[in-house]
């Protein structure tokens, strides 16, 4: 067989594709259920979101999480969570659970490891203990955990802030690397039951993010994740990169754009046919004061709040705004009262599905491209200190 001839996805179902460009409906299929695709995944980065309860989630809307494998791996241990059931019995989650491959937290601590072709030994930031993560060690903890999605173990640095100044052949060794481990991680795969994505990296060159894209679906890979981007490239830059990596896919499997993001961010990459998401901004934003609305982001530290009467967001039917205003809302958050951070994420997350909904439901009735014009002329996103951004950062791919 053409090693890229299609492959469908026995997993992953495609329902509806807009007409006038790649924005695409599918249903992502697990042990533990259904994911809605566009879908979003909140981090329980310990094997909780933090503060919130998986009942909350499910009434938030929300169908699956992703948990932290480095984190996991160094406490409790996934031979701990593999004794007591699995992490879905441990964290009492009944849904889809994406594990990602501790990459990430390789290169953020960077400063404790030491990279060979073999893998990453790195000492435990809690106690300092010595740690392996192996191609196949990776896998051997996500198969541990009992993760529903898994990922592959990759290696990349981000794309430089300055234009040009990127080193193509230290790029180049990192794809390299990274496919060299993403065939070793898939030949240790041992469950039946996961679905392992290969990690599509490049950098900031549309040329090797193409083969990386290319060469990873030669491997035989049926779920694509997305790696390197939203740690700090423009949206104009990014949604160029992404349309490099996209274009070689099988159109029947999942695409998932790792760490990503704001909800500006999550419109233009469903806009170029991205499926899946995870990001902590929603949680990290509603823990400092932050809430997401129709018309954009609120800073509640804000004095203007402390008298306002109305909801978060007037045309939201959560449980907060139904319930809460945004005075009291306020009050809670600048007395660091707990139940604050809780209900601001809550909220915040509720944001986030009715976004992912719209948007399927958008694409199924055909609009897309007219109900995108019309949220981008009413949406205007601000960061929690109140500064107008409409960006991502490497902040949001760190522990929610």
């Amino acid at each position: 067989m053409d090693p890229l001839s299609p492959v469908r996805s026995p997993h992953f179902e495609l329902l509806e594709r807009s007409s006038a460009g790649p924005a695409r409906v599918g249903r992502l299929h697990t042990p533990h259920g259904s994911l809605d695709t566009p879908g979003f995944l909140p981090v329980g980065t310990y094997a909780a979101v933090r503060g919130l309860t998986p009942d909350e989630l499910v009434a938030a809307g929300v169908q699956g999480i992703l948990a932290n494998t480095y984190h996991l791996h160094l406490r409790p241990g996934e031979e701990v969570i593999a004794r007591l059931g699995g992490l879905h019995r441990f964290m009492g989650w009944a849904g889809p659970i994406l594990t990602d491959s501790g990459g990430f937290q390789l290169y953020s601590l960077d400063h404790l490891c030491r990279r060979s072709e073999e893998g990453v030994r790195f000492k435990s930031p809690i106690d300092g203990s010595d740690h392996f993560l192996s191609p196949e060690r990776c896998i051997e903890v996500q198969e541990a955990l009992g993760a529903d999605l898994i990922v592959t173990l990759d290696e990349f640095e981000p794309i430089p802030l300055e234009p040009g100044s990127a080193d193509p052949s230290r790029v180049r060794a990192l794809l390299e690397r990274t496919l060299r481990w993403a065939e070793r991680g898939q030949a240790s795969l041992r469950r039946s039951d996961q679905l392992l994505f290969g990690i599509i990296q490049g950098g900031g060159f549309e040329a090797l993010r193409a083969e990386s894209a290319e060469r990873t679906r030669a491997l035989g890979f049926r779920a694509f994740a997305i790696g390197g981007l939203g740690l700090g490239e423009s949206p104009e830059r990014r949604a160029t990169l992404l349309e490099a990596t996209l274009a070689p896919l099988v159109v029947e499997a999942p695409r998932y754009l790792m760490g990503l993001g704001a909800p500006r961010d999550l419109v233009d990459a469903v806009a170029r046919g991205v499926d899946l998401f995870d990001c902590v901004l929603p949680t990290r934003h509603g823990r400092h004061g932050s809430v997401f609305t129709h018309t954009g982001s609120l800073n509640l530290r804000n004095a203007c709040f402390r008298e306002d009467p109305k909801p978060l967001d007037p045309g939201c039917d959560c449980g907060v705004c139904a319930r809460y205003s945004r005075a009291y809302l306020r009050h809670l958050i600048v007395s660091n009262e707990m139940l604050g951070p809780r209900l601001l994420s809550l909220h915040n997350l509720a944001f986030y599905m009715r976004l992912l909904e719209q948007m399927r439901e958008a694409i199924a009735e055909d609009r897309f491209e007219a109900w995108c014009a019309d949220w981008r002329r009413v949406y205007v996103e601000e960061d929690p200190d109140g500064d107008r951004s409409g960006g991502s950062s490497a902040a949001t791919h760190t522990a929610a």
